[in-house]
């Protein structure tokens, strides 16, 4: 990912900042992104993070004139500077209002219909369309959000100017982003500990339960345990009794997972998918591991797919 979170942090400060925002020319030919410019009148920082999520693309899509296009131009402005621009707006979606990204999202899909209906055969619609499922959909983002994308696909399932294949894929994309959203009870399943006993994810009591979708030959999920296992408050949480993590092999090879049984921290609730329902049924959208879902002790989720600092923080660790 070219566009690092260190720098789209400080890019959306100086976004939210009292004065009009100026564009950097981009590093090649092209023209400056053209950014919206918040109302001085709009001083209350919640509303000028909405009103520039939703205003963000304004400017840029407007359809009274079509600059230039190639394969490293987009209406005008360089493929690498759009791509810092994906990167501003999707953070700044992530630091506000979950509704406020949802319309956010929402207006830029109309933007970008209406000015590619404006301008047949410009490359607009499409680089945007990617540009963004990269940075909010695919799995290595450090800033993917179904939240963000689930509005964003279900739009594009109904798109007039993609093809009939295109729009099913954006229905089954968007379809799986609403499994076990936040503020929804998670779906319940069956699984095997390590001395195999048969239990719920209903069935298991703490005041947080920290779901881990993981698997032992994955070196990702090898330095999430890491991770985990050498953070102290979250060691005095599992024995306190207010959290329970819980790390579920959701693959088939039963056996390789008994294989690694004495690896697994002995503070954690370690089991298999006995059903193997989790994945292939799609209870839950596991699109890369390990996959972290934070859930309330009625199995609301609190956070979904989330990354080891949020859930620090969410904890307050």
């Amino acid at each position: 990912m070219k566009v690092r979170m260190s720098i789209l942090a400080g890019l959306c400060l100086l976004a939210l900042s009292c004065g009009p925002r100026k564009a950097t020319a981009p590093a090649s030919h092209g023209r400056p992104f053209p950014s919206a410019e918040i109302p001085a009148m709009i001083s209350e920082p919640a509303e000028r993070m909405a009103w520039l999520g939703e205003h963000f693309w304004d400017r840029y899509t407007e359809t009274d004139k079509l600059y230039y296009c190639d394969s490293v131009t987009v209406n005008g402005v360089t493929l690498e500077e759009l791509e810092k621009q994906v990167g501003l707006f999707v953070t700044l979606l992530e630091q506000g209002a979950p509704e406020s990204g949802e319309q956010a999202m929402l207006n830029l899909y109309a933007r970008m219909e209406a000015f590619q209906q404006a301008h047949d055969g410009a490359n607009l619609l499409p680089e945007l369309v990617r540009l963004i499922s990269l940075y909010v959909y695919d799995p290595n983002s450090p800033v993917r959000s179904e939240e963000l994308y689930r509005p964003f696909a279900q739009a594009l399932a109904g798109c007039p100017l993609i093809s009939a294949l295109e729009r099913e894929r954006y229905a089954r994309e968007a379809r799986l982003c609403a499994l076990n959203r936040p503020g929804t009870r998670a779906a319940d399943f069956r699984f095997v500990d390590t001395s195999g006993r048969l239990h719920t994810l209903y069935g298991l009591k703490a005041d947080r339960l920290l779901l881990v979708f993981g698997n032992p030959d994955c070196h990702a999920c090898k330095e999430l345990q890491a991770s985990l296992e050498n953070s102290v408050a979250l060691s005095a949480a599992i024995a306190s009794g207010k959290l329970k993590v819980v790390d579920i092999y959701i693959d088939e090879d039963i056996d390789a997972w008994k294989a690694h049984i004495p690896e697994y921290p002995a503070s954690w609730l370690n089991g298999y998918d006995p059903d193997f329902v989790i994945r292939t049924d799609l209870l839950y959208n596991v699109r890369a591991l390990p996959s972290l879902y934070l859930l309330s002790e009625d199995k609301t989720v609190l956070l979904k797919d989330a990354t080891p600092e949020q859930i620090f923080t969410a904890l307050g660790l």
